[in-house]
């Protein structure tokens, strides 16, 4: 094919590549990788203590949890056997066997790997991940909400919904409490105080009875997510989004540096404006309160792959360059040291083998 006839998605996925590997190569020439002196660095934590430790992992303290997880972690989305977007529920609550055998082929590799932690965001992975941890459950880390009741709906912004949701989770993954309950707030955030407060007395509560041990927040909104660690010190982690780049614009290479790993800001807010502005107050916060950062879309949601993420039914069709680019982005990403853990949807167990090597130690 001649250059000129390369689709516009091709071009930006090609330049995106290079962009990557030069910045992840820049920064890891000017010092910026993470070493002996790096907070959170394994070489800093009693090892005895990390749960499912792996030498070959990289493992961070999630804030004031006092967690030890690992720096690569499981999302909890995967794609249905039509390559689609990851279920939300299934008919009945009966899991389908190519969905048990899929999770509890990529929960084992995860295993395998050192990978402790677990992130759930609807009924329908609770339920498959229940399957897939049974027998094993104090393997992993898990942090849970249910979409179907969560906090982004308006009728259910009150405290029963906020219980069905802990009950939810707890009932399909079959386990008796949660290591996190992390409510999913709106991706613009903006929930009033009083919001904020409710949830933290539905916490208290379930605290009380067994059910979770830390009250975690989910939002894509970091100037929000800000003021809300700022002013309720019972949130103890968050979730948010955090690429490698905005979509159109990289890193300007030439005078990047260990204090220029934040993207550039976006002052429009469009369909994807969370690509772009990461906010370094929300940082300088989270280090200062010690609050635990876990990120989410690493690859912008399968925008910077040229083939899309393949559902668990095929043989995965992603090129050797896809799989370089998730390695380089996530090495990338890890560079920042106030990140506590990158959460990838892996749906592959080859996706596992493959994005765990942007943790890999020399000589390990």
């Amino acid at each position: 094919m001649d250059k000129n006839q390369l689709s516009r998605r091709a071009f930006i996925h090609n330049a995106s590549l290079i962009a990557v590997g030069t910045a992840a190569g820049t920064l890891l020439a000017n010092g910026c990788a993470r070493d002996s002196t790096t907070p959170g660095h394994t070489s800093k934590l009693d090892t005895s203590k990390i749960l499912n430790y792996n030498p070959k992992m990289g493992y961070r303290r999630l804030g004031k949890t006092g967690l030890i997880v690992s720096e690569v972690v499981l999302g909890g989305h995967f794609n249905n056997p039509s390559g689609q977007h990851f279920w939300a529920k299934f008919v009945n609550d009966e899991l389908p066997a190519d969905v048990t055998r899929n999770r509890t082929d990529v929960v084992s590799r995860c295993i395998d790997h050192g990978i402790n932690y677990l992130d759930i965001t609807y009924g329908g992975e609770a339920l498959a991940y229940g399957a897939a941890l049974k027998g094993r459950r104090e393997k992993m880390y898990v942090a849970a909400d249910d979409g179907e009741f969560c906090m982004r709906q308006k009728h259910r912004r009150n405290a029963n919904s906020q219980m069905q949701s802990v009950e939810s989770c707890l009932r399909r993954l079959g386990t008796d409490y949660l290591d996190i309950w992390r409510p999913q707030f709106t991706h613009m955030g903006g929930h009033p105080d009083t919001q904020m407060e409710m949830c933290i007395e539905v916490f208290e509560k379930i605290r009380k009875q067994g059910k979770a041990r830390f009250l975690g927040m989910s939002t894509h909104d970091r100037v929000w997510t800000q003021q809300v660690i700022e002013k309720f010190p019972q949130y103890a982690m968050v979730y948010m989004p955090y690429t490698l780049k905005s979509k159109v614009k990289p890193p300007d290479l030439k005078s990047i540096d260990c204090k220029q790993l934040y993207e550039p800001t976006h002052k429009a807010r469009g369909r994807h404006w969370w690509l772009g502005d990461t906010r370094k107050g929300l940082f300088a916060s989270a280090k200062q309160r010690d609050v635990g950062v876990v990120t989410i879309k690493p690859f912008s949601a399968g925008n910077i792959f040229s083939t899309p993420r393949q559902n668990f039914g095929q043989s995965c069709t992603s090129t050797e360059e896809d799989y370089e680019l998730a390695r380089l982005t996530l090495a990338y990403i890890l560079t920042n040291p106030n990140i506590s853990a990158v959460a990838v949807g892996m749906t592959l167990v080859s996706e596992v083998d493959n994005d765990v090597q942007a943790m890999s130690r020399p000589g390990t």
